[in-house]
């Protein structure tokens, strides 16, 4: 079952009233979760799968994990009867951001060839 778009508004609402800048980006059906321009997770089956870091994990009274789809690594699971408490939800994500390694610097593109210079 694929996340609803009404289930992603929710959940970004929530995440804004508890101060965040989430956005979402519709991917095979399901969702990428950003925070601040980084991926911190993923929606998929209406649940929330979070990067599993010891932040996210020490914010969780019961810390569950979960695989967001087959083959895929275990994720920090929070259920959408667990996106209620905004705040809760806002720091949970903030500090998996902050505990996730920062982004590798992007490649400057290579310059085009220059033409050979024309003997005459």
């Amino acid at each position: 079952m694929a996340t609803s778009q009404s289930t992603m508004d929710y959940l970004l609402d929530q995440l804004e009233q508890g101060g965040g800048a989430c956005s979402a980006r519709k991917m095979f059906g399901e969702y990428c979760l950003y925070y601040q321009g980084r991926p911190v997770g993923l929606v998929c089956n209406e649940q929330l799968y979070l990067k599993d870091t010891e932040a996210g994990r020490a914010l969780m009274q019961q810390p569950t994990q979960g695989a967001p789809f087959p083959g895929a690594r275990q994720h920090l699971l929070l259920c959408a009867d667990d996106w209620d408490d905004h705040h809760g939800l806002h720091q949970i994500v903030r500090a998996t951001l902050d505990a996730l390694p920062p982004p590798k610097p992007k490649s400057k593109p290579k310059a085009p060839k220059k033409p050979a210079a024309k003997l005459r």
